[in-house]
């Protein structure tokens, strides 16, 4: 092959050639794969702060609740609040469902339903997945998400 033809091998400092001149530690970076790298760790490092699990309890208003609710306020006293808190307000395993997080825009009812019956992959705090609730009925579900809601009211989430 001729000489113009072939690569020209360069060595590094380490003493292992490298083709095509680059290696060594003095390889140039583009300015713009430098920012897209800082973007992307400080996009990472904000992410990892929102995610935190040092969740504050949350100060909830308990209004005058209709019988429904108040039978779901008896659920949740017997099923969720050990994670979820006293009146959903936040807890050791689980966040406050009282905040615009869980607006009913955000998370309508059906949601709720599902999570209990089936469970939900952690996906806005980083508690782990919450299980699903097998004991809790149809009725009692829709007596909790009226509980939830009426909290949710009173506090001003809608």
């Amino acid at each position: 092959m001729p000489a113009s033809k072939r690569r020209r091998k360069t060595k590094d400092p380490s003493g292992v050639g490298l083709p095509g001149g680059g290696g060594g530690g003095g390889a140039k970076r583009s300015p713009a794969l430098i920012l897209v790298a800082l973007a992307a760790a400080l996009g990472a490092g904000a992410f990892l702060m929102l995610q935190t699990t040092d969740v504050k309890t949350i100060n909830v208003h308990v209004p005058s609740l209709t019988a429904k609710a108040t039978a779901g306020q008896k659920v949740f006293n017997a099923t969720c609040a050990e994670c979820h808190g006293d009146n959903a307000a936040g807890g050791p395993a689980g966040p406050p469902l009282i905040t615009s997080t869980y607006h009913p825009g955000h998370h309508a009812d059906g949601a709720f339903r599902r999570a209990v019956a089936l469970g939900v992959p952690q996906h806005h705090w980083k508690f782990g997945n919450m299980p699903p609730q097998p004991k809790v009925s149809g009725a009692e579900i829709d007596a909790l998400i009226a509980f939830i809601r009426e909290l949710q009211k009173a506090n001003g989430i809608y």
